[in-house]
């Protein structure tokens, strides 16, 4: 009965996704360089590179998409960073990484009257393949990932301490973190739990 357990367990091992032990190996973290990227097609019609998007006091890249409910009851939270990130002189991209539904909800045609109906002022930026979700890491929509002017992480995980009901959040996490970075102070926390929708990967 032992040999057949053992058996059983690796067989399950052997069939395991090797796109799960992937997505931790490049799991970034705080101190960590902002990776390079090529430049990434805009909803706008325009494109831009993730450091052609920095600004002065550095970067923020969210992940999302269009018809994640989390990104939907969050996107009074995304709009108040969006605007918190200017008025800070930070930098900030919106990443689309649902590549498993490219053709349907999350195409590009769809991401660009999804950014229109939103009043997006900053890029939304087509990830093709998921590259650049798999390079950070990235799992949930929405997700943040803060860089400062040495191009360091300093700060990852959910925009407020309530992403199921962001209507009765107490922290901003994001608003925090980004007041810390300025300031040339530590961020604490550094890193929370991200709470959404997974990132659509193609098989």
């Amino acid at each position: 009965m032992r040999t057949i357990l053992f058996a059983a367990f690796f067989a399950m091992v052997a069939v395991a996704p090797v796109s799960t032990f992937a997505q931790g190996k490049d799991k970034m973290n705080p101190g960590d360089d902002l990776p390079a990227s090529s430049e990434l097609k805009n909803a706008n019609g325009a494109s831009t590179s993730l450091k052609g998007a920095e600004k002065e006091n550095g970067l923020l890249v969210m992940f999302s998409c269009n018809t994640c409910p989390f990104v939907i009851k969050n996107e009074p939270i995304t709009k108040k960073t969006m605007d918190y990130a200017v008025a800070h002189n930070v930098g900030m991209v919106i990443i689309n990484s649902n590549e498993a539904q490219r053709g349907d909800a999350d195409s590009y045609e769809a991401m660009k009257k999804f950014a229109k109906e939103q009043g997006y002022t900053v890029p939304y930026l087509v990830d093709e393949n998921s590259k650049l979700a798999d390079m950070f890491g990235a799992n949930h929509t929405p997700e943040v990932f803060l860089f400062n002017k040495q191009h360091k992480l300093v700060y990852k995980g959910a925009m407020n301490d309530n992403p199921g009901d962001p209507s009765g959040y107490k922290r901003m996490y994001i608003q925090d973190a980004i007041n810390a970075m300025v300031a040339g102070k530590d961020v604490n926390p550094n890193t929370t739990k991200s709470v959404g929708c997974s990132i659509k990967r193609r098989a």
